[in-house]
């Protein structure tokens, strides 16, 4: 089992838009072969500052969703209409 935290910084008026597409993030993640569970976490001292938790089976299923069709959609329409900056992920293993 990994966790893996994936931060998002959101440009200023977007967060409403991005917290509504997450809904159809969670649909892609819930379909993903080896995921657990994801949550959305909103920084209350930043709110365009967002962190999305999700739990895999195994850090290879993570890799094969980020290499995916349904992620890389979701993430081009992030990178040009949502996202200030790259999203960065980092993997927890316990």
């Amino acid at each position: 089992m990994i966790t893996v935290g994936m931060n998002y910084q959101v440009l200023e008026g977007k967060q409403q838009e991005f917290e509504e597409k997450f809904a159809a993030v969670i649909e892609a993640l819930n379909a993903a072969e080896g995921h657990t569970s994801s949550k959305l976490w909103k920084d209350t001292a930043d709110s365009s500052s967002y962190l999305i938790t999700s739990e895999w089976s195994a850090e290879q299923a993570f890799t094969d969703f980020i290499r995916s069709d349904a992620f890389r959609a979701v993430t081009n329409w992030g990178k040009e209409q949502i996202l200030a900056g790259r999203p960065q992920h980092k993997i927890y293993k316990s």
